[in-house]
């Protein structure tokens, strides 16, 4: 988008722009229509449908193309200051474990057809009223970006209609009534043939004309062939590794490349081992199984969507952190200073000089200098990783840890509690880097080892 100037950046926008506010009054002309007809909800059916009359003039006001009409549809630059100021690493990745406990607090809320119809047009607007800025729009109409726009969207419904599933069977089970999918209507049996073939018939050849009119649609991302003289910047992995990407800021790519995933699929693998909870198999449930939904969500949308967001449109030249408006300047150099933990301790903290080994010293000699340097993030982790879970059983004597180590015995209890930690670790290895500019708690350069 750049290299425009803002009325020839207009001229380009506002044909998809205009299309993009006749779909938002589209949908809420339909969601009015079914909440009159199936709902007998006529007063929220006129409130949609004036909600899509008035997308309808935003959409005759984006298409003027005029400069002077499109700001009053899109934030004002003080607006937009505001948003990206608050739109530090920080505050991106605390916001986002806040908003997961909101939503988990409030899920029967939320979860209402209104409250959920509400939640996706402000997300809309959102974007349209943000796609008025060039820097915004570069980034979110770029072609290998669309499709994580499409993601954001389809996941947030996704989950919506997951959760709404289980509260719908949380009150049924709270009345003393079963679930649905235990129901004799959902329970009637269903052949492969003609029903389910069929349905996969049909969404192939409707999935086969979504991409056909996708590849006419949108230009193929292809850039220029590969040059050792002239990489991109940023390079970024697919999308799919943006989050081990994101990783690599914060640990040896080791850590970040072959133990952080193989503890995933680890994890993954010993679930059914160290799950001693039998309710929740074959139906939606949030009640019944809270500590599980929670650590799934917060492993799944916490640490893994939020990186995969923030590497696709938060990470600019030279993985520097944009915010939504901010022009990504490949000159723009952020000024950093991480130290080590043992120099926080040493240097900052003794006054001392870092111990370093003698290259000619003995390998035990080496072993108890890197020891003495490096005691203090030895003691934390070893803390950390074997002596908080049983203080956990022993504080939490009622609520939740000390009935699972009961349950699950002293060695599924340590892994289950281990593999939490582990992906507790990642949270406060970023903070402490945002915060303290804290490189590594454990730092061998000697052997290659940094944690």
């Amino acid at each position: 988008m750049h290299g425009l100037t803002y009325e020839e950046f207009l001229s380009q926008l506002s044909g998809f722009l205009c299309g993009y506010y006749v779909l938002i009054a589209t949908m809420n002309g339909l969601f009015a229509l079914y909440c009159w007809k199936r709902r007998g909800e006529g007063r929220l059916a006129l409130a949609w449908s004036g909600l899509g009359l008035v997308a309808l003039i935003l959409a005759a006001m984006v298409a003027s193309g005029n400069p002077d009409i499109v700001k009053y549809i899109s934030f004002n630059e003080g607006i937009k200051g505001f948003i990206d100021a608050l739109m530090s690493p920080t505050t991106y990745s605390l916001g986002s474990l806040v908003i997961l406990l909101v939503m988990f607090r409030f899920r029967e809320v939320l979860v209402r057809p209104n409250v959920a119809w509400l939640g996706l047009n402000l997300m809309m607007l959102f974007m349209g009223l943000s796609m008025a800025d060039s820097d915004f729009a570069a980034i979110v109409t770029k072609p290998d970006n669309v499709p994580i726009v499409g993601l954001i969207f389809l996941l947030a419904f996704f989950t919506w209609l997951a959760t709404a599933k289980a509260v719908v069977n949380d009150k049924r089970i709270a009345n003393g009534e079963l679930p649905l999918e235990a129901t004799e209507s959902e329970k009637e049996k269903v052949l492969v043939w003609p029903d389910l073939v069929y349905t996969e018939l049909i969404c192939m050849v409707a999935l086969t004309a979504f991409l056909l009119l996708w590849a006419i649609v949108l230009q193929a991302p292809l850039e220029e062939p590969a040059s050792a003289v002239k990489t991109p910047n940023p390079s970024k992995a697919p999308w799919y590794f943006l989050g081990l990407q994101e990783m690599l800021v914060y640990y040896d790519p080791w850590m970040a490349g072959v133990v952080l995933p193989s503890m995933i699929v680890a994890g993954l693998m010993a679930i059914p081992y160290i799950d001693y909870n039998t309710k929740g198999n074959g139906y939606y449930t949030i009640n019944e199984r809270k500590f599980a939904y929670l650590t799934f969500q917060f492993g799944f949308l916490v640490l893994w969507v939020t990186l995969i967001i923030m590497g696709t449109f938060l990470r600019g030249p030279n993985w520097n952190f944009f915010g939504f408006y901010e022009y990504w300047d490949s000159h723009a150099v952020e000024a950093m200073n991480n130290v080590d933990l043992s120099q926080y301790v040493w240097v900052k903290g003794l006054g001392a000089p870092l111990p370093k080994p003698d290259p000619e010293a003995a390998f035990l000699t080496k072993v108890m200098v890197i020891a003495q340097r490096e005691f203090v993030g030895i003691l934390l982790l070893i803390g950390y990783f074997a002596v908080l879970p049983p203080l956990l059983a022993m504080w939490d004597k009622k609520r939740l840890f000390q009935p699972m180590y009961k349950r699950m015995g002293l060695i599924r209890y340590m892994v289950m509690t281990n593999l939490m930690l582990w992906m507790a670790l990642l949270p406060i290895k970023m903070l402490a880097r945002w915060m303290f500019s804290m490189k590594y708690f454990i730092a061998i350069p000697e052997y290659f080892i940094n944690f």
